[in-house]
C-alpha cells in the first residue's frame, strides 16, 4: 500500500478526543479509594479549593477538593499525611492530566493519626503552650462555673448532679457539637466568648471553665486534638479543666488546659469542694477556736490573780508619799517662820543705818570737799573755752563756707547713725533689764508668802502688826488680823490658851469674827516680809 494511500480512519478534533476520554474515565472509576501520602498540599487556595497529589513509592496523582466539600471534611489535608480519599478519577482537558476530585478523606489508620497527633503535640509544646509556667491555680470555691459540652447528653447531667450533691453553684453551660469537624472551632468558640464576657454584665463571667465529653474512639476525640482550640485553652483567662474522654484517653487540650479531668465527673468534684466536709471543718475550727480562747482566758485570768497578790496595799503604796509629805507640811511652817525673823532682822538692821543726822554730816562733808574742785573746774573750763575760741576763730577764718557746710552735713549724718544705733542699744537694754525684772518678779512670787497662802495657809498679826508664830502669849478678848489669800479678818480670841488639845480626833474650837467688821482691808504695808 502506497504511503500516500487515504485511510479511512475517522477524524476528530483534540477537544472531542479529550471530551471521550473524560466521559470513558469517569464512567470507569466513577468511584474509587486510593490510599497515598499528601505532597505538594500548602492550604486551601484563595477560591477556596484546596490541590495537592497523592503519591507512593512508584507513581503520582493530583488530586482537588472542591470549596464546598473541603468544608464537610472532618480532617483536613496535612502535608506528609497518610490518607484514604474517597473520590471519582477525571481528566483536565487543559493539560491533559487526570485527577481524583475527592468527596471525603480520613487518615489512613490510627497510626497516621497518632504520627499526627504526636508531631502536632510537639510543634505546640515547643511554642510553650504546655508549660506549667502558664497553668494558673483552679479556685477553690468558685461561685460561677462555665461548662462547654453538648446540652443533651449524659455528660451534662453528670456535671450538674455532681455539682448539686457537693456544692450548689450557679452553672452557666455553652452548648457545643462534640465530635465531628466542626468541634474544634465551636468548643474554641465557647471559651473565647466566656472569657470576653464582662464582670459585671447581664450573664455571669465564670471563675472556672469545664469542658467535658464522654468517651470514644482516637477519631471521634480528634475535634479536641484541633491547633486553634489548643491555642484557645492555652490562653484564657479563666483557669480550664478538660475533662475529655475517659482516663486512658489524652488530647491535646489536656495538656494546654490548667487541670486535666480523668472524667467529666472528677472535673466536677475538682471544681467545687464538698460542702457538708467544709461546714464539718468549720464547725470543728470553730470548737478549737472556743477551745483555745476558753483556755487562753483562764490562763490570761491566772496570771492576772497572780500578779494581783503581787502587789501592795493602796495603802502600802500611799504610805511612804504621805509621811514625806507629812514632814514637808511640819518643815514648811518651821522655814516660813524663820525667813519672816530673818527678814525682820535685816530690816532692822538697815533701818539703824539709816540715820538723817548721819546722812546730814556726810553732805556738808562732800560739799566742803568739792567746792574748792568746783573753782578749779571752773578756771580751767574757762580757760579751756579761750583757748577753743581762739582756735575756733583762726579755723572759721581758713574754712569756706561750702567746706563748712559740707562738714556740717556729714557731722548731721553720722549724728544721725549714732543716734539709730544708740536708741536701738537703748531698745535692748531696756529689753533685757525688762527680762531681768520679770524674772526677779517670778522668783520673787515663788519665794513670797503669798504664794504660801494660796495653799490653805494664813499669816497671824497682833494689834501691832507684828507676825504671831506661837499660841504661847495670846490672853482671851485680844484681837487678831488673819491674813488669807484674798484678804484679812479680825478675829478676837476666846477660851484657853497655850494648852494642847485633850483628843486629837476633836477639831480645834473655830474663831469668831468680830461682830463690828466682817472684812476689812490689811493696814498699809501689810503682806510684805523683808
Amino acid at each position: 500500500m502506497s504511503d500516500s494511500a487515504p485511510s479511512n480512519a475517522l477524524e476528530v478534533s483534540v477537544t472531542e478526543l479529550s471530551s471521550k476520554l473524560k466521559r470513558t474515565v469517569e464512567d470507569t472509576f466513577g468511584h474509587v479509594r486510593v490510599r497515598g501520602e499528601i505532597s505538594g498540599f500548602r492550604g486551601p487556595h484563595s477560591s477556596g479549593h484546596c490541590y495537592f497529589s497523592l503519591k507512593d513509592e512508584r507513581a503520582r496523582l493530583e488530586a482537588v477538593i472542591w470549596r464546598g466539600q473541603a468544608a464537610k471534611l472532618r480532617h483536613m489535608p496535612e502535608e506528609g499525611l497518610e490518607v484514604i480519599a474517597s473520590g471519582k478519577l477525571t481528566t483536565y482537558p487543559g493539560s491533559s492530566k487526570y485527577q481524583i476530585v475527592i468527596d471525603d478523606l480520613e487518615p489512613a489508620g490510627a497510626g497516621a493519626l497518632m504520627a499526627l497527633l504526636e508531631e502536632r503535640r510537639k510543634k505546640l509544646a515547643a511554642e510553650g503552650l504546655f508549660d506549667d509556667a502558664r497553668k494558673q491555680l483552679v479556685p477553690f470555691m468558685p461561685k460561677v462555673i462555665g461548662v462547654i459540652t453538648s446540652p443533651t447528653g449524659a455528660v451534662i447531667r453528670d456535671i450538674l448532679h455532681r455539682i448539686a450533691d457537693r456544692f450548689p453553684v450557679h452553672v452557666i453551660v455553652w452548648p457545643v457539637r462534640v465530635q465531628g469537624e466542626s468541634t474544634g472551632p465551636e468548643v474554641a468558640n465557647g471559651i473565647h466568648r466566656f472569657n470576653t464576657l464582662p464582670e459585671d454584665g447581664p450573664i455571669a463571667r465564670p471563675d472556672v471553665i469545664i469542658v467535658a465529653r464522654g468517651g470514644g474512639s482516637l477519631e471521634d476525640l480528634w475535634g479536641f486534638n484541633d491547633e486553634a482550640l489548643v491555642r484557645a485553652a492555652a490562653n484564657s483567662m479563666i483557669p480550664l479543666i478538660s475533662a475529655v474522654g475517659h482516663e486512658t484517653d489524652w488530647t491535646l487540650i489536656d495538656y494546654a488546659s490548667d487541670w486535666r479531668a480523668p472524667t467529666p465527673t472528677a472535673a466536677a468534684e475538682r471544681a467545687v469542694p464538698v460542702k457538708a466536709e467544709l461546714e464539718a471543718t468549720l464547725a470543728d475550727l470553730g470548737a478549737r477556736l472556743r477551745g483555745s480562747m476558753s483556755r487562753l482566758s483562764e490562763t490570761r485570768r491566772n496570771h492576772l490573780r497572780a500578779a494581783m497578790r503581787g502587789l501592795q496595799s493602796p495603802d502600802m503604796l500611799l504610805a511612804l508619799p504621805r509621811r514625806r509629805f507629812d514632814e514637808a507640811a511640819g518643815r514648811l511652817g518651821r522655814a516660813l517662820s524663820g525667813r519672816v525673823e530673818k527678814q525682820s532682822l535685816r530690816f532692822a538692821q538697815s533701818r539703824s543705818r539709816l540715820n538723817p543726822h548721819l546722812l546730814t554730816r556726810k553732805l556738808t562733808q562732800s560739799n566742803e570737799r568739792l567746792k574748792p574742785m568746783a573753782e578749779r573746774h571752773a578756771r580751767s573750763l574757762a580757760g579751756m573755752m579761750q583757748a577753743r575760741r581762739a582756735r575756733f576763730d583762726a579755723s572759721a577764718a581758713r574754712v569756706s563756707p561750702l567746706r563748712i557746710a559740707t562738714s556740717i552735713a556729714s557731722a548731721r549724718r553720722e549724728l544721725e547713725v549714732q543716734k539709730t544705733q544708740m536708741r536701738a542699744g537703748l531698745d535692748a537694754r531696756l529689753q533685757n533689764a525688762r527680762q531681768r525684772l520679770n524674772s526677779n518678779a517670778r522668783v520673787l512670787e515663788s519665794v513670797s508668802y503669798t504664794s504660801v497662802l494660796a495653799r490653805g495657809f494664813a499669816v497671824i498679826r497682833d494689834h501691832e502688826n507684828r507676825p504671831i508664830n506661837r499660841v504661847a502669849g495670846l490672853n482671851p478678848a485680844d484681837l487678831l488680823n488673819v491674813q488669807m489669800q484674798d484678804g484679812s479678818v479680825l478675829v478676837t480670841v476666846t477660851g484657853e490658851t497655850g494648852a494642847e488639845p485633850k483628843s486629837p480626833s476633836k477639831p480645834a474650837a473655830r474663831p469668831q469674827k468680830a461682830p463690828s467688821h466682817k472684812t476689812q482691808k490689811p493696814p498699809e504695808g501689810q503682806g510684805q516680809l523683808f
